[in-house]
């Protein structure tokens, strides 16, 4: 009868225990899908950033055409960095697991920010286009998305640091790769990635250019 006793108390302690341990893995269970839903949350914010660059682009390139002998090499440069942007195959509303897929879009996405900064470079060579209130317009909502499109970068960073951070420890650690959370891959910094390109035009001030 003792030992029956023994025996039924340490099968008791054995399930409370087991009910903490459930209790742990299910609170870190589910901490790692709300943290997984914040990535791909954050990288939406990215990726609609990144559309409505290139949204903007084909207004820019219309408009910048109309200048007397402007360098079609440029607009050439800058339709193509486009074109090559749409053909990374990539989920909006989800986070790329792949850093060799995420990589490839942030190159692509360079290429494109290059090509845009050349062609207002070159835009500035023609008085006549900065006196329009649709260049002037589009160079507005360009550096504010410039600006939009390093915050949101930022904040995607932060979002895969704190999921990343989940699933390497413990109890998730046990069981995380199991359940299909992996580690997630960052935007790499780059040389000036602190710093948004800068496509201003000091517009309305008065002019440097010398007759």
């Amino acid at each position: 009868m003792k030992k029956l006793g023994i025996g039924c108390a340490i099968i008791a302690v054995l399930g409370i225990v087991g009910l903490i341990i459930v209790g742990i893995a299910g609170g870190s269970y589910n901490h790692l899908v709300k943290l997984s839903q914040g990535v791909d949350a954050q990288w939406a914010q990215v990726h609609n950033v990144y559309q409505r660059r290139a949204d903007l682009i084909p207004n820019l390139v219309s408009t910048v055409s109309g200048a007397a002998n402007f360098e079609k090499s440029t607009l050439t440069e800058i339709t193509e960095a486009r074109a090559s942007v749409g053909q990374v195959k990539i989920t909006p509303g989800t986070a790329p697991s792949d850093p060799a897929q995420l990589a490839a879009f942030d190159r692509a996405q360079s290429q494109l920010g290059t090509a845009l900064s050349r062609l207002l470079v070159v835009a500035e060579r023609y008085p006549e286009l900065k006196a329009t209130s649709n260049f002037r317009d589009l160079q507005a909502q360009l550096e504010g998305t410039e600006n939009r499109i390093s915050v949101e970068r930022g904040r995607f960073n932060e979002a895969v640091q704190s999921y990343d951070t989940a699933v390497k420890s413990f109890p998730a650690v046990f069981y995380a790769g199991a359940f299909g959370f992996n580690v997630k891959p960052y935007f790499n910094a780059t040389a000036g990635a602190d710093t948004p390109p800068k496509v201003q035009f000091d517009f309305g001030k008065g002019s440097t250019n010398k007759p």
